[in-house]
């Protein structure tokens, strides 16, 4: 029926396909989640595997013109993904712990590359375009699930807030491991010479790219000075320069994930304004739905059990197997040997590379830029493993990501554990159970953060006792005046 609208065999309109298609995407996205709910899987399995489900390998609910005409829709995810994580560069925090963190991050990304890059390129010998940019891929890992996993535990403490550092720096060393791969693969598909000048022409135009994102990072906080603007207003200021920023990027191909997360360094720095980000988290779902239900879309379930003789001789389900282990190793490995440089404690250096397991939004946006700039079977063979390992990794990353919290400590099931009290008086009298336990309570009471009230919820609240003010004041009025007529009998 969806092919006949876009055929034009009703009402001859595709202005209707596209709409009613737009609608099949969001419904799937949602009635999958609520399967995944009940298995504690994350949200963004539940979207691959509805783009799946109604995409062209099995029930082909959505045309393909449809869905190539959607190709804007990972530069606009990686946007508001990228946007967000700019949030967590707060200059005051990394001013802590800065070069730390750096150091484990680039141990834990590079290995995780370097390891890939050999099992591809000098194992399976893949050929070095497709083998390079798989390796620049296996860097990335998705903040989304772990601060998931972080919030629903209430963890805290120095893995905590190391962890949440590397996965933000994480994007930003696989943007530019990404960079560098695509132009060596790019010369490698053109027969040219390798140079200094090919490798740190991608490097210098991220440079600039950061530049860019920090210039609309002063713009977007200048238009947002006044006090007086609404929530409506900001929302729409830094959707629109967002959505401009990308364009930009999309005129020199190049992608908006480095620049978006300078934009949000820039303005968090700036302002200090964290209640924007929610607001845009709040508005950003269906946007990120449609873009992994589309990834779901274009992932090719044939090309798994075959292999593409433009890569090489092995099937591509041998690949992602292997990729998927790989990483994991490179991961775990780096991690530790990073904590183990820096000298972090023992829970950080043995837990770290656990947490760092998810690999979803960013890994999946910039396969999806890959397959469009490689093309042809290459393109859809990276896009199809970094898809498939993908689902993988976030079936078994939020236990992993819990696991590694537990060990390290970062949070307990335990009250006694939650929050510390001196077990003795100071006569140095042992205390008892029910005091200890009334002094851990009052403790954690302290500790929860104060409710407070926004605008819509202070005007409705404003209406609410005017309007009880005036029917309680009625309702007195009325006995008053039944009071004094019964005395004027």
């Amino acid at each position: 029926m969806i092919q006949l609208l876009y055929d034009g065999g009703v009402n001859d309109s595709s202005v209707s396909a596209a709409i009613i298609s737009i609608s099949i995407i969001l419904i799937a996205g949602f009635l999958t989640t609520r399967v995944t709910k009940r298995l504690r899987l994350p949200n963004v399995t539940a979207y691959i595997v509805a783009g799946i489900i109604i995409g062209p390998f099995c029930l082909n609910l959505v045309p393909q013109p449809i869905i190539a005409g959607t190709e804007f829709l990972p530069d606009i995810a990686l946007a508001f993904i990228a946007f967000s994580t700019g949030q967590f560069f707060r200059l005051d925090v990394l001013k802590k712990n800065g070069g730390k963190v750096v150091v484990i991050t680039l141990f834990e990304a590079l290995l995780a590359s370097i390891f890939v890059f050999i099992l591809a390129f000098f194992i399976l010998r893949l050929n070095l375009a497709f083998s390079i940019v798989l390796a620049a891929l296996a860097s990335a890992t998705a903040p989304a699930s772990t601060m998931m996993t972080i919030r629903q535990t209430g963890a805290k403490g120095d893995f905590v807030e190391t962890l949440l550092q590397v996965v933000a720096l994480d994007d930003i060393v696989g943007l530019v491991a990404y960079s560098v791969a695509i132009s060596v693969a790019l010369n490698s598909y053109a027969g040219t010479a390798f140079s200094i000048v090919r490798i740190a022409t991608p490097i210098l135009t991220n440079c600039g790219v950061l530049l860019l994102g920090a210039f609309f990072g002063f713009v977007m906080q200048w238009m947002m000075k006044p006090k007086t603007r609404s929530s409506d207003n900001r929302l729409i200021i830094s959707v629109a320069l967002l959505f401009a920023f990308c364009g930009i990027c999309a005129i020199f191909e190049i992608s908006p994930l480095l620049g978006c997360m300078s934009m949000g360094t820039v303005y968090i720095n700036l302002t200090d304004d964290d209640k924007l980000f929610k607001q845009l988290n709040y508005f950003s779902p269906p946007f990120l739905l449609m873009f992994f239900v589309r990834s779901g879309m274009s992932f090719d379930l044939k090309a798994l059990v075959h292999s593409s003789g433009s890569i090489g001789s092995s099937p591509l389900l041998l690949i992602g197997v292997l990729y998927f282990i790989i990483r994991i190793f490179g991961k775990y490995l780096g991690a530790f040997l990073g904590c183990l440089i820096v000298k972090k404690p023992k829970e950080t250096r043995n837990y770290l590379g656990l947490a760092l397991i998810p690999q979803a939004g960013v890994a999946i946006g910039l396969a999806a830029l890959g397959a469009r700039t490689l093309q042809g079977e290459t393109g859809n063979a990276l896009q199809t493993i970094i898809l498939a390992s993908s689902v993988l990794y976030e079936l078994i990353g939020p236990g992993c990501a819990k696991l590694s919290l537990y060990l390290s400590k970062s949070y307990s099931t335990k009250l006694e554990d939650l929050v510390e009290v001196n077990e003795t008086t100071n006569s140095g009298e042992k205390r008892t159970e029910l005091e200890l336990l009334i002094d851990r309570v009052q403790k954690i009471q302290k500790e929860l953060p104060v409710h407070t009230i926004n605008e819509d919820e202070e005007a409705f609240t404003e209406a609410a006792e005017q309007h009880n003010t005036s029917f309680w004041g009625e309702i007195q009025k009325q006995n008053m005046k039944e009071v004094i007529r019964r005395r004027k009998k």
